[in-house]
C-alpha cells in the first residue's frame, strides 16, 4: 500500500525536464549560434565558385560534431571533468610529442602541428588550451592558494609551461604565446597574490631576445614585416597590407555580401582561416566589423558573469580560462588583420575553417555551460 501521494514516473519527468530547460543558459547558446551562423555565411562569400568549396561542407561536418561536443560537455559535471584534469594534460603533452615526431609538416608549411589519422586530422594544441583550463581549475580548487607561498604556486605552475615549450617547438608561436597569455590572464584573476604572476611574466620579457635567435626564418620575416609593411610589400608584408586595403574599402556600411573585391579577386590569402575578418569588413563595413566585435564582446562578459556566480572555485577558473582563450583569441586575430600584431596564424573563434579550433570553442563554451546549469544545483 502506498504512503502518501507519488506523482506518475511520466510526470516527474515532465517536470524535471522543464527545469533543466529553464536553468540552461540560454543567453550563453544564442550568442554562440549567432556567431557561428555569421561564421558559415562568411565562410561561404569566401570559398564559393574556387577550388576551396569544399571547405564550406567541411565546416558544416564540423559545426555538427561541435554542437554535439557542446551538448556533452554541458550535461557532464564539470567537477568530474576537474578531477581527469591530469590525465587531459597528459594525454595533450604525450600527442604534442607525438605529433613532433611524426607528425604532418607538409600540411602546415614546414610546422609539425598536423597529426593525421586516417582521411583526417587535428591539431594537439587545440587540446592542450582545454587541458591547462582543466588543470589550473584542479590547482586552485585542490588548496587553498592563500596560505601558498609563492614559490609553491609556482611550482605547480611550471607544469603548465610544458605544452607551451613543446608547442612553441613544433614551430607554433602564434599558440604558444596565445596559451601563455591564457595561464597569465587566469593567474592575474583567480590568485591572490599578483607577485608570481609578475615574476613570471617579467622572466618571460626577458627571455625574448633569446628566443629571437631561436626563431625561424619565415617567424622573422612576419614581425619584421608587422614593424615595417612597406619594407616588402609583395612578399613578407602582402598579408598584411591586403587586408587592411580590404578593411578600409569596406568603409561604413560596406560592399556587400559576396561583393568585395579583395575577397572575390583571391588577393587575401588564407581568408577562409587566418583572415575572415578581413573578407566581413570588406563586405559589411564599419557597421558590420563593430556589430561582430559587439557579440564577442557580449559572449566573454557573459562567460565572466557565469564565473562571478559559479558554486565553486573550479567553476570560476574554468569560466576564466575560456574567457582568456576567447579574448585573446579575437584580440590577436584582429590585431593580425589590422596591421596592429605579427601574422601569427590565430583563429577567429567560430568563424575561421578550421575543424580543431572550433571543435575547442565548442567543447569550452559546453564547459561555460556546465558551469552554469550547475549553479543552480544541478
Amino acid at each position: 500500500m502506498r504512503r502518501g501521494f507519488e506523482l506518475p514516473r511520466a510526470t516527474v519527468g515532465v517536470t524535471r525536464w522543464r527545469r533543466f530547460r529553464a536553468t540552461v543558459d540560454w543567453p550563453l547558446i544564442l550568442t554562440i549560434v549567432a556567431i557561428a551562423g555569421i561564421g558559415l555565411l562568411n565562410l561561404y562569400s569566401a570559398v564559393h565558385g574556387t577550388r576551396h568549396a569544399g571547405k564550406f561542407d567541411k565546416q558544416l561536418t564540423w559545426m555538427g560534431i561541435g554542437v554535439g561536443l557542446f551538448l556533452l560537455a554541458m550535461v557532464t559535471d564539470y567537477r568530474t571533468l576537474v578531477r581527469l584534469a591530469w590525465f587531459a594534460l597528459g594525454a595533450a603533452i604525450f600527442m604534442l610529442i607525438v605529433v613532433r615526431l611524426i607528425g604532418d609538416a607538409a600540411h602546415a608549411k614546414g610546422s609539425y602541428r598536423w597529426l593525421n589519422v586516417g582521411s583526417t586530422g587535428g591539431q594537439p594544441s587545440e587540446l592542450a588550451k582545454i587541458a591547462v583550463v582543466l588543470v589550473a581549475a584542479k590547482i586552485l580548487q585542490d588548496a587553498d592558494v592563500a596560505r601558498l607561498r609563492w614559490t609553491q604556486i609556482m611550482v605547480r605552475g611550471l607544469t603548465l609551461l610544458v605544452p607551451v615549450l613543446l608547442i612553441a617547438d613544433q614551430p607554433d608561436l602564434g599558440t604558444a604565446v596565445l596559451l601563455s597569455l591564457v595561464i597569465l590572464t587566469v593567474g592575474f584573476l583567480a590568485l591572490p597574490d599578483v607577485k608570481p604572476m609578475a615574476y613570471v611574466t617579467l622572466a618571460g620579457l626577458l627571455a625574448i631576445p633569446f628566443r629571437w635567435e631561436r626563431l625561424h626564418w619565415y617567424q622573422k620575416q612576419r614581425i619584421l614585416a608587422f614593424l615595417d609593411p612597406g619594407a616588402d610589400p609583395t612578399g613578407s608584408g602582402w598579408h598584411t597590407r591586403q587586408s587592411i586595403f580590404a578593411v578600409g574599402s569596406g568603409q561604413v556600411t560596406g560592399k556587400g555580401y559576396m561583393a568585395g573585391t579583395q575577397n572575390q579577386f583571391d588577393f587575401l590569402p588564407e581568408h577562409w582561416t587566418d583572415f575572415p575578418y578581413s573578407v566581413w569588413a570588406e563586405e559589411w563595413g564599419f557597421l558590420g566589423s563593430v556589430a561582430l566585435l559587439a557579440l564577442y564582446a557580449f559572449l566573454i562578459i557573459w562567460i565572466l558573469n557565469v564565473a562571478l556566480s559559479a558554486r565553486d572555485r573550479a567553476g570560476a577558473v574554468i569560466c576564466l580560462g575560456v574567457a582568456a582563450m576567447t579574448f585573446w583569441h579575437v584580440v590577436v586575430n584582429v590585431a593580425m588583420v589590422l596591421g596592429l600584431a605579427p601574422v601569427v596564424g590565430v583563429t577567429l573563434p567560430f568563424v575561421s575553417y578550421g575543424g580543431s579550433s572550433l571543435l575547442t570553442f565548442f567543447v569550452g563554451m559546453g564547459l561555460v555551460a556546465s558551469v552554469s546549469l550547475r549553479k543552480h544545483g544541478y
